[in-house]
């Protein structure tokens, strides 16, 4: 059997789907959504998902943190990889109103270096990348230069698409509806706790 390994760009795949259907599949198995992926003769080694936990909004947090609860208790093969938000000062040039928002920091990084010591440690034959981002086309050179015989998949989210991401993997594929819409959570989730964990409503 083949072995793969999935990195997911969470930012990347988070407003791919909030761009092509609302909110209505953040509920996701990504376990369930990688495996859909393989094809005959492959074998799912791990998801290694790559984001930052929410800043701004209480009840935003409130729901990725019921999410990433519930991934972690149904999906054991997926593994968080957490970067940061920095704080961003703001102004306005015509009223000269000022705040501060927040910019998301080291997913491209903490990705590349994933692949990267995937490749070097043979975890995988074959990676497939979760991301319509071309800032990660250095990423999948590295791999090439350094691990010639490792194939390396471009998984285009819903509404994301990079030419020069696509140029530079072994093959691409554009993630469809279907398989969004079956790659969904239970609506409730109980860990082994056995706490109950339902998908929140704001994503129904």
């Amino acid at each position: 059997m083949s072995r793969v390994v999935v990195y997911v760009d969470g930012f990347n795949l988070y407003y791919g789907l909030k761009a092509g259907y609302g909110r209505r599949y953040h509920w996701l198995d990504l376990q369930r959504l990688a495996s859909s992926l393989l094809r005959p003769g492959q074998e799912l080694r791990a998801v290694q998902y790559f984001t930052a936990r929410a800043y701004g909004s209480s009840d935003g947090e409130r729901r990725q943190t019921t999410y990433l609860y519930a991934l972690a208790s149904h999906s054991p093969k997926v593994r968080l990889v957490e970067g940061r938000f920095q704080e961003k000062p703001r102004a306005c040039l015509s009223c000269g109103a000022r705040w501060i928002s927040y910019e998301e920091k080291e997913t491209d990084v903490n990705i590349a270096i994933a692949m990267l010591e995937g490749a070097v440690r043979d975890d995988y034959d074959s990676a497939i990348l979760i991301s319509g981002d071309g800032d990660l086309r250095p990423a999948v050179a590295a791999v090439k230069r350094v691990r010639p015989g490792k194939r390396i998949i471009a998984a285009f989210p819903p509404r994301r698409h990079s030419m020069s991401l696509a140029q530079a993997v072994d093959g691409y594929v554009s993630i469809s509806t279907a398989k969004v819409r079956n790659a969904q959570l239970p609506p409730k989730v109980i860990t082994a706790g056995g706490v109950i964990l339902e998908r929140p409503d704001h994503w129904r």
